[in-house]
């Protein structure tokens, strides 16, 4: 405000003036509103008084005291004294859906879960109890806070379905943002209380490992490696031609290495191209394909056209046991179709993701839930059944005749002599 001629009058601005105007309208427009509810008001007791007199004179004065109470409900209504049955379009309607009906208890509980969480109520209530100091929320003056029962459950429905965060937060009665807070937060939960989960194998159950590799032909032989693609859209904030795969479409790499029981014991996903540092195997070594070199630690097969017959024998046998690998692909995407076919994710976070449906992975099958292998097979858009692609390649050219070691051909002579007396 401006001070200046003859008597000191304050002068306003244009920005000051427009301000008073806007409020002064406000306010006309206020009073303008309450003189028509009053209006309003007026002629529903006036109605009221009239409708009263003729119940009166028609049907007697026993039904007048029902009738008054249907007017005088009619009239709070109107007047919004009384709440409304719906919200008002400004508050989004929260609705149980899939979550509710995982909170009845009856027989079709147990089903219900493994076709939403794909575990049995026990094993989601021990992962809860598991994970709950590190998902608990503060209340808060608007809301009350989500339990971690429900943020566990949104997390793992969404890794099982795949659907979008604006479906899948919808059939759990929460927003969005909710939902892409429970997802991060259920991670960190699970990396840090299930840490131990992925592990190489030690003490009694590196002997078992070892004993099932021997007994296919593989002594000494501790895992089989592999890798498969996760898809996603074309990443907004990085180099696209980086994440785009010889199939011509945006992915990153997971590589794991399992056991013969389909157990992770270690995963390492991130960048295309990225080296990983598999912590080297001293007294042992790992079944791959011809995607790898050969090493001291790594037996891959002969490969190539025209094999000898021992050759060959020889990568059937190793194929065999390595088929753990496919195995277990089948069940991580097939339990978990998030990571099945391409979606919108941050790129940042999908790594700690996917360790964490690895550690489900190997939870499900300490608990003894068994894999529904009708989730690897889908029907396409023409009506016809075919299987999932578990996003993994074969080699385009065999790498381990481009790169060989003494130690690894000697090795893997050694395993071929061997599988001839089997």
């Amino acid at each position: 405000m401006e001070f200046g001629g003859e008597g000191g009058r304050g002068l306003l601005t244009l920005h000051e003036l427009q301000v008073v105007a806007a409020a002064v309208s406000t306010f006309a427009e206020r009073a303008h509103r309450e003189r028509g509810l009053g209006r309003l008001r007026a002629e529903l007791r006036a109605r009221r008084r009239r409708v009263v007199m003729r119940l009166q004179d028609s049907i007697g004065p026993e039904y007048v005291a029902t009738s008054q109470s249907v007017l005088e409900l009619w009239y709070v209504s109107g007047c919004g004294v009384m709440p409304r049955e719906t919200s008002w379009w400004w508050i989004k309607r929260r609705t149980g859906g899939t979550w509710e009906d995982l909170r009845q208890c009856d027989d079709a509980t147990d089903d219900y879960f493994r076709e939403k969480l794909r575990m049995s109520p026990r094993v989601f209530r021990e992962i809860t109890e598991a994970c709950a100091p590190h998902l608990q929320r503060r209340v808060t003056f608007y809301r009350e806070p989500l339990q971690p029962d429900q943020i566990v459950a949104y997390a793992l429905y969404r890794w099982a379905s795949g659907e979008t965060y604006e479906r899948g937060t919808c059939n759990f009665g929460i927003g969005r943002a909710s939902g892409l807070v429970a997802v991060r937060a259920v991670t960190a939960a699970l990396l840090r209380v299930y840490a131990d989960k992925i592990a190489w194998p030690s003490g009694l159950r590196k002997l078992v490992v070892l004993r099932a590799f021997a007994d296919k032909g593989f002594p000494n032989c501790h895992c089989c490696i592999d890798c498969t693609h996760i898809f996603v859209d074309k990443p907004a904030n990085a180099p696209s031609e980086n994440y785009y795969d010889r199939k011509r479409r945006f992915s990153i790499v997971a590589q794991v290495v399992v056991d013969l029981d389909l157990q992770v014991v270690d995963v390492h996903c991130g960048y295309p191209g990225s080296c990983h540092d598999i912590r080297v195997l001293q007294l042992g070594y790992v079944l791959p394909d011809n995607g790898y070199p050969p090493s001291e630690w790594m037996v891959v097969p002969y490969g190539g056209i025209n094999q000898h017959v021992n050759d060959e024998r020889f990568d059937n046998k190793q194929k065999v046991a390595r088929g753990a690998v496919e195995r277990a692909f089948g069940g991580l995407k097939g339990m978990w179709r998030l990571f099945l076919r391409s979606h919108k994710t941050n790129l940042e976070t999908l790594p700690q993701q996917f360790t964490a449906v690895c550690i489900l992975h190997n939870i499900l099958i300490d608990a003894g839930i068994p894999f529904d292998e009708n989730l690897l097979w889908e029907v396409d858009a023409n009506g016809v059944r075919r299987r999932v692609d578990l996003g993994m390649e074969e080699p385009l050219q065999p790498v381990s005749m481009l790169t060989t070691t003494d130690e690894a051909l000697a090795l893997r002579t050694a395993l071929s002599e061997r599988l001839k007396q089997l």
